[in-house]
């Protein structure tokens, strides 16, 4: 199995002189697995220098796994170069909106309107289809097993666990852990934390000695109460997960906007030195745009 980063950045692209090192798209990652079936894991911007990359394979089959529909995980979308190119075949697969009961089968119709977009969803040449996903539904995609997990975000957010031939990755999307929304005072609070811990322990369970973990990791823990509900961890829940887990390599992703590469690299020094490793912790990095990782 191969991973390459295409898009680490959060909510919107941060490009500049002062991202140059780790990348100003937004979230992109490709998979590979052995028999190089392709799955694009969200189509932020760093989806178009992907589509760039794979002129060679045409025609070709993508699988584009949706974690959720927030603009900075879907706007590259309508430029993904397959998707104009007869013989291809693009799938689609992401969760149902359990308030409007509209499938993933709405995510170009609604980003391919005409007043937002000069070409509608009927002139794309490719061939696409879309899957609706639900909980712990595994899908058999030629040699991998795909499991959406559901994560904790404002929206309906799929995490994927890809597994091949006994090597395995997961990828958060957007998440923060759930938290007490009660206080000690509250009659309902030893309930609601009873539900709390029971959610956050099936997310460690259901990743559990994965190869490669890559978390939504925003914000520095002096951020975070003021963002608290957002829908993001940090780089110490990051970690917690990763050792909780047993995986082998944790990637830091979902980089901060205003955040320059500098900066980055100095917060994560100090989460680092905030967790001293110890032996059978897991490898920890940043994520980058262009960074090739194979398992």
């Amino acid at each position: 199995m191969k991973i390459r980063f295409w898009g680490v950045r959060g909510s919107i692209p941060s490009p500049g002189p002062s991202t140059v090192r780790y990348g100003g798209n937004t979230t992109c990652i490709e998979v590979r697995s052995d028999n190089n079936t392709l799955f694009i894991l969200d189509a932020g911007t760093g989806i178009f220098p992907l589509a760039q990359s794979l002129f060679a394979e045409f025609p070709l089959h993508a699988h584009i796994l949706n974690t959720h529909t927030h603009w900075d995980h879907i706007q590259g979308l309508p430029f993904f170069i397959p998707f104009f190119v007869p013989n291809n075949q693009v799938s689609i697969y992401g969760a149902a909106d359990p308030i409007s009961q509209k499938g993933i089968s709405e995510i170009l119709t609604t980003q391919l309107q005409y007043r937002f977009f000069p070409i509608r969803e009927v002139e794309l040449k490719a061939a696409i289809t879309y899957a609706s996903l639900c909980e712990s539904q595994q899908i058999d995609i030629a040699d991998a097993v795909v499991t959406p997990i559901m994560m904790n975000h404002p929206v309906i957010n799929l995490g994927y666990r890809i597994d091949c031939n006994g090597k395995s990755m997961f990828f958060t999307g957007d998440h923060e852990p759930v938290f007490n929304i009660y206080t000690p005072e509250d009659e309902e609070y030893d309930e609601y934390q009873h539900l709390v811990m029971q959610k956050n322990q099936s997310i460690i369970d259901r990743i559990r000695g994965v190869d490669v973990l890559i978390v939504d990791s925003s914000y520095t823990p002096d951020e975070y109460p003021a963002k608290q509900g957002w829908g993001h961890g940090t780089y110490d829940t990051a970690i917690e997960m990763a050792k909780a887990a047993s995986v082998k390599h944790l990637y830091c992703t979902h980089h901060e906007p205003t955040r320059s590469d500098d900066a980055l690299e100095k917060v994560f020094a100090e989460a680092l030195a905030r967790h001293p490793k110890q032996a059978g912790d897991p490898e920890y990095h940043l994520a980058q745009e262009g960074l090739e990782i194979e398992l």
